[in-house]
């Protein structure tokens, strides 16, 4: 005999409360709802990008998606606005390896670009964009949109502290497992509205949800201090300590280099003055908040 939802509902409800058992349900995307009347909230937008290559200078972007959504000061989602999914041809054949990761071919993109004047409507009102890799999908956003270059940005990958919270790593697929569903993603908005889930799902460590950790993370300055010019045999040191290396190719400095909050400051420099240098000498340091972090621009 086939089970009906009904008794599938029922089996999965009693299977979750056993500890024995973790029980996943699919990710149904939510469908468009308003903040109840009188509830204070702000909006917020979560973006995904699928590109030619990780070249933010000379690769193209070939999707776009977004979810708008409302949410209270303390990080809780209460609505869904709008979804915003499209397509755009690059000017070249998009690679095998692109598409065995993306399933994104050609003929999907073939004679299709994404309206500019769509996508400003579709931002508008929004305080803020959200993406899991902001790092990446803000560089390609804010060079096809202006728009997004005065947009305070938040990154759910590394403004959350998911080990800390009692996760083994930050990867999308996993965080979402996590908060119990699954998803089988095929375009960029699927991505978005799996990461909707993520960040209302409530963290055991705070009782909170983890978006509100995400802006609490976002709102705050933090201090990126250059290793410029250091003896190379130090470079284990500067890694032990969680320093990254940039190449230069950007535009940034080619060094090692470390984001610290503003209160970390003086301690890193004082080490990278009696470790590193040796000397008494100041690196250079540059203040980012949520409207020049993650930038290109920076």
């Amino acid at each position: 005999m086939l089970s009906t939802p009904m008794d599938l509902a029922a089996m999965a409800e009693a299977l979750s409360r056993s500890a024995d058992f973790r029980v996943l349900r699919r990710l149904v995307p939510r469908v468009a709802s308003s903040p109840p009347a009188g509830q204070e909230s702000k909006t917020g937008i979560l973006l995904d990008t699928e590109t030619t290559g990780l070249d933010h200078a000379r690769d193209e972007l070939i999707e776009l998606g977004m979810v708008k959504f409302d949410y209270t000061p303390d990080g809780r989602i209460v609505g869904v606005r709008d979804v915003f999914s499209a397509f755009n041809e690059p000017s070249g054949p998009i690679s095998a390896e692109v598409t065995a990761l993306t399933g994104i071919t050609d003929e999907m993109v073939a004679g299709h670009r994404i309206d500019e004047d769509a996508v400003n409507a579709f931002v508008e009102g929004a305080v803020i964009a959200i993406a899991h890799n902001a790092g990446f999908d803000r560089k390609f956003a804010e060079r096809s949109w202006s728009i997004f270059e005065r947009m305070a940005w938040g990154c759910s990958m590394t403004e959350v502290d998911w080990r800390a919270h009692g996760f083994a790593g930050g990867q999308l697929g996993y965080l979402l497992n996590g908060a119990g569903f699954f998803h089988q993603a095929h375009r960029a908005v699927d991505d978005c509205h799996a990461l909707l889930e993520v960040l209302d799902f409530t963290l055991p460590t705070t009782g909170a949800p983890a978006l509100a950790a995400l802006l609490q993370a976002a709102r705050r300055a933090t201090m990126r201090v250059w290793a410029e010019q250091t003896p190379f045999e130090l470079k284990d040191s500067l890694k032990r300590r969680g320093y990254r290396w940039s190449d230069g190719s950007d535009g940034r400095p080619r060094s090692w280099y470390i984001d610290v909050d503003q209160s970390a400051l003086a301690g890193e420099i004082a080490f990278l003055k009696a470790e590193i240098y040796m000397r008494d000498l100041e690196p250079a340091v540059l203040r980012l908040t949520a409207f020049t972090r993650f930038s290109s621009r920076i």
